[in-house]
């Protein structure tokens, strides 16, 4: 797949207006609600700035591929890449020391001199 996962992109998909809302929902994973009560918020507290950051996102902003995330697992584990990369790249770590500890418990059970298992393996041929 081209696109990137780490990359903002628009949601046209669960857009109200030009999505940019619900992209910024997707990118941080909050709640598209948030977001959109946040946005009127600031445009009716605030002077003009938001507005003109809303529309320079949604004119620079690129659509998100339909086909972006495989299921709502994959999406969660994406979002939290883009909001702690590090975390995410320890947890990753962890997993596989804990799969490699695993193949090394089997592999020693395994090859080890455990001569009942040995006479099991030489009864089963």
């Amino acid at each position: 797949m081209s696109a990137s996962r780490t990359k903002f992109y628009l949601d046209k998909q669960n857009a109200k207006w030009s999505g940019v809302c619900a992209g910024i929902a997707d990118y941080t994973g909050i709640d598209v609600l948030w977001i959109r009560v946040a946005a009127v918020l600031g445009t009716l507290m605030g002077s003009g700035v938001l507005i003109i950051a809303y529309f320079l996102i949604a004119w620079m902003g690129t659509p998100k591929p339909l086909a972006l995330y495989g299921s709502n697992e994959e999406a969660k584990f994406w979002q939290g890449v883009r909001t702690n990369p590090s975390a995410s790249t320890r947890d990753i770590r962890s997993r596989f020391r804990d799969i490699d500890r695993r193949l090394a418990d089997i592999e020693l059970y395994y090859t080890s001199h455990n001569r009942r298992l040995a006479d099991e393996i030489d009864a089963l041929r």
